[in-house]
């Protein structure tokens, strides 16, 4: 069961073009920002939303003009929408009986899948009398009860708090995998993804800007969305001769030497460090020159946000910050070296 999908969904201010395809048992997990398409990606594919072109092929089906009871796809959506008057067990059931299973054997498949997701104890309870991460699996049995030849969901945890999300990251990973067909999730949680997921798309303004494993994404984002998901400072230049001119003003030391033209240059804010005067010693290759705009705590560091030729952000301990006595507004000087600096055809 495999997809392989054109979807172009066409509306006035905004057009979604995005082809991808997914193999049996692979998960695609779909990030980027607000607005950028995944959930009119995910209806699509699901024939909840039109398409206004392309081409939407499962297992050598042709699901274009079929509607989204015919397609044999499994939707988990992000408030779940179980029926609040139905128990767990009807609320699985539900998809079996619409497409004319006969109740006994509705109810003994839906039992099933409970006992699959562990609650087998919890079957005549209602929606209203189940936790967030109770609800979330009767929801993912019944998009699985109906044997879908590919599963789509749309941020499966996010209505979860914190403490219950950590917890069903792994169960949910489990059953996914054990699922045969291709799946694809959709979450603006870079974590998340990279624990779901096989493989990453990456998509803004409708259309993939990057795909590929959580590692190569991370390694080497290719826009600066991607770079702040990741926490890395993302800039865009031209390589010659060991250095990088950037597009923002100033320019980069790298330690690749052949690498030419278009260039990203990816650096991590640990890796850049932040002196009140220029730094005299030492043998950093890169030093510039900047302003403090905004400290902010993050856990147990702190980022420094510095507005320069080029900008960047900046992590430091609370002692270093302390010691240094830096506020906004301040004039500092960075410093990294060339090894920590990744450049990398743009």
């Amino acid at each position: 069961m495999s997809l392989e999908a054109h979807v172009r969904v066409d509306r006035p201010a905004f057009r979604l073009d995005v082809t991808l395809s997914a193999h049996p048992r692979q998960v695609l997990g779909v990030i980027g920002p607000n607005g950028a398409g995944k959930t009119t990606l995910l209806r699509a594919l699901a024939g909840l939303t039109p398409t206004t072109g392309g081409r939407i092929e499962l297992d050598g089906r042709i699901l274009d003009d079929l509607r989204a009871e015919e397609r044999r796809v499994g939707v988990v959506f992000q408030d779940y929408l179980l029926f609040p008057h139905l128990s767990a067990l009807e609320n699985v059931a539900y998809g079996l009986r619409a497409r004319g299973t006969r109740k006994r054997e509705a109810r003994e498949t839906a039992r099933n899948w409970l006992v699959r997701v562990g609650l087998e104890q919890h079957s005549a309870k209602k929606p209203g009398q189940l936790s967030g991460g109770q609800a979330q699996r009767v929801a993912l049995a019944r998009a699985l009860a109906i044997d879908p030849d590919l599963l789509l969901l749309d941020e499966p945890l996010s209505a979860l708090d914190a403490g219950t999300r950590l917890r069903l990251r792994t169960d949910l990973r489990s059953h996914l995998t054990s699922y045969g067909g291709p799946s694809l999730v959709i979450t603006h949680d870079p974590i998340e993804a990279m624990i779901l997921a096989d493989r990453l798309l990456v998509l803004e303004d409708g259309r993939i800007v990057q795909e590929g494993t959580a590692t190569e994404v991370t390694r080497r984002p290719a826009t600066e969305y991607v770079a702040r998901l990741v926490g890395l400072n993302l800039y865009r230049g031209t390589a010659a001769g060991g250095r990088v001119t950037l597009e923002t003003g100033g320019e980069f030391v790298i330690s690749d030497h052949e690498l030419r033209g278009p260039t990203h240059v990816a650096v991590r804010p640990s890796e850049i460090a932040v002196y009140r005067a220029e730094p005299t010693h030492g043998s950093p290759r890169n030093t510039w020159r900047g302003r403090i705009a905004g400290i902010e705590a993050l856990g147990d560091r702190i980022r420094i946000a510095v507005d320069g030729e080029p900008p960047a952000l900046v992590d430091v301990t609370a002692d270093a910050l302390a010691d240094l006595d830096l506020a906004a507004g301040q004039d500092v000087w960075l410093t990294t070296k060339a090894s920590a600096v990744t450049a990398y055809p743009a």
